[in-house]
């Protein structure tokens, strides 16, 4: 049984966020979730996939995130409690579903999750979602530790029921990826089957529909408006005449820096954790109670700027401050270090200086800077690509996966980049402007997401330019989890259909379709010549399985290689393709690690003396 799934209302258990985030919605009785998978959100999803296969939770990995909304919205509105799990950025996708779901509303509870990157560990932005919240006019949530994430789910989905509005639950990566003990709490009877009532003149999005349903929206928001004011996750602690108010995580960093400082009768908190609508009875009169006010939140001054507002609705003139030079940044994560310090200048308290740990006998951690892994296939096709595209004038526009990396020298394969799917869309617009060969990249899984419709605008468009589909069989960037593309006969599920990249693309009327196995350098480069000297739109699908995934099931090479006395120290492997199983030794020789060696043997057919060998068996 899952681990997730235990039935002891009481027992602690050391979970991570995300997990504590999927338990939680167990317990709320959650029967259907979708979602695309995207860091830091992605466990919760990896958690409910297995859950799925033990009991009646319907779970699937939608196409992109909009298809993931459109999915929960409808078992929503047939009355069945779901769940829309993504990544910050993913909610750009879903937000043409979003905006006008917010008018239509919902019946059963919906619940989406966005889980925002400060500092960007896996994210090409950082944006700050509560925004949406504002946007939309729906009510936004936000936790302050692993256990409160937890717990705030259920509230999430009886808030829906209670505004008949899905909720965002935005959560950052701190809380998704931090561990803390979690208490479980009863598990609620999961309703897996509901019925749609029809009712096309207030489902039907028609503009005299919408004209009625954002009244009726509106309605609803000055009803989370109440309850944002009567909400106990807005939590007033301390009895100072200093405020500070926070949200999210930055609640903990705050806590530390009270006592730290050693102010705590002089300061007064406010921790928001209904964060949209803002709970402004409770914000004025806690500033009523207040000389001066610190604002401390991640990312933009979402609540600086309400808090503002609602000090002069209400006539006072304190000093509130937040975001500004000699304040917080709306750049990165916060530190507890960083609070402690911004918190002791703005309320004038010395900074005791904390002794920093004596690290002299220790000794420095090595740099790991991200690479595609050794054997990897993208970098076999990076290669060939290079080789084919010598003594061409190049733009590679690349997209979001692990292949992005292949930006990094040597390879140096990766031009422009703005989102998910954008590198067929811009390829697009770089051949029409410009004399360049556009050669584009896009892995499996982000080409069903949004790679096709910038394909389709090619073809009806006659543009010019190559892509190469990178299909390694499983949407790897983000923990191996499955795609359209993949076989799930692999993984012993036999109830799922396989979309055919190629069949795609050939219905689509490319022109010029090809596929290469890139481990078989030579031919490669051969069959990327022809593409890329054909006039028009050409595709390239460089098929070859996640080496990490194929080792999964046995079906990588099982002899590594070594470089033998033949070698002449040219370097040509390190230099062009710098996998990361090469090495040099104290002597300055070139070598393999044997463990790391995926067997690929990409280096083999590009040394120029024949010096790497297999080891023999």
């Amino acid at each position: 049984m899952h681990k997730l799934l235990t039935d002891q209302p009481g027992l602690q258990m050391v979970m991570l966020g995300n997990e504590a985030i999927a338990r939680g919605a167990i317990e709320a009785g959650v029967a259907v979730a979708a979602t695309y998978p995207g860091t830091p959100s992605s466990e919760i999803a990896n958690n409910f996939f297995q859950i799925s296969r033990e009991t009646d939770l319907y779970f699937e990995y939608s196409t992109n995130e909009k298809v993931a909304l459109e999915v929960a919205a409808a078992a929503a509105n047939s009355g069945v409690r779901s769940m829309c799990i993504m990544k910050h950025v993913g909610m750009n996708v879903a937000a043409d579903a979003l905006m006008t779901l917010a008018y239509v509303g919902v019946k059963g509870g919906l619940v989406i999750v966005s889980a925002d990157d400060p500092s960007m560990f896996s994210s090409q932005n950082e944006q700050d979602n509560r925004y949406y919240g504002k946007l939309s006019g729906l009510p936004v949530l936000e936790p302050s530790s692993v256990e409160e994430a937890g717990e705030m789910i259920s509230h999430a989905f009886e808030l829906s029921e209670t505004l008949q509005e899905p909720v965002i639950f935005r959560t950052t990566t701190r809380i998704n990826h931090s561990t803390a003990v979690v208490t479980l709490r009863t598990i609620r009877k999961q309703i897996s089957r509901g019925d749609f009532i029809k009712d096309p003149f207030n489902y039907v999005t028609v503009p005299a529909v919408s004209r009625r349903l954002h009244v009726k929206l509106l309605a609803h928001l000055d009803q989370a408006a109440r309850c944002s004011d009567e909400s106990p996750y807005n939590i007033v602690s301390g009895n100072g005449s200093w405020g500070v108010i926070c949200s999210g995580v930055s609640f903990a960093y705050v806590s530390d820096a009270v006592q730290d400082l050693g102010i705590g009768d002089q300061i007064r908190i406010l921790r928001i954790g209904f964060s949209h609508p803002m709970p402004a009875g409770v914000i004025k009169t806690f500033l009523a109670s207040c000389q001066k006010v610190l604002v401390v939140e991640e990312g933009e001054p979402y609540m600086e700027e309400s808090v503002k507002a609602f000090a002069q609705e209400a006539g006072l003139t304190l000093p509130i401050q937040g975001k500004g030079e000699g304040l917080f940044s709306r750049l990165y994560e916060f530190d507890p270090r960083m609070v402690r310090e911004v918190m002791a200048s703005y309320f004038g308290v010395p900074c005791p200086a904390k002794p920093r740990l004596d690290l002299s006998g220790v000794p420095e951690v090595p740099q790991r800077p991200p690479n595609l892994c050794a054997g990897c296939s993208h970098r076999a096709t990076y290669y060939a690509v290079k080789k084919a595209a010598e003594g061409m004038q190049t733009i590679y526009p690349t997209d979001i996966g692990c292949y992005t990396l292949g930006f990094l020298p040597p390879l140096g394969m990766g031009d422009f980049l703005i989102c998910m799917g954008s590198s067929t869309g811009t390829s697009c617009g770089f051949s029409r402007v410009t004399d360049k060969k556009v050669i584009s990249f896009i892995g499996d899984s982000t080409f069903f997401h949004s790679g096709i419709p910038g394909l389709i605008n090619a073809v009806f468009n006659n543009h010019n330019f190559t892509l190469v589909i990178l299909d390694n069989g499983v949407t790897a960037m983000t923990g191996h989890q499955p795609n359209p593309g993949v076989d799930m006969k692999l993984l012993n599920f036999q109830d799922y259909g396989q979309v055919s990249i190629e069949a795609v693309v050939r219905a689509l009327g490319v022109p010029h379709v090809a596929v290469i196995q890139p481990y078989k350098v030579k031919k490669s480069i051969e069959t990327l010549k022809e593409a890329f000297n054909f006039k028009g739109v050409s595709v390239v699908i460089s098929r070859e399985m996640c080496t990490l995934y194929a080792k999964g099931f046995k079906k990588t090479k099982t002899r590594p290689y070594y470089v033998s006395d033949k070698c002449k120290n040219h370097r040509e492997c390190i230099s062009q393709l710098a996998c990361p199983a090469f090495f040099l030794d104290a002597a300055g020789a070139v070598k393999i690690d044997p463990v790391m060696c995926a067997g690929c043997a990409v280096c083999a057919q590009i040394c120029p003396e024949n010096a790497i060998l297999p080891v023999k068996a």
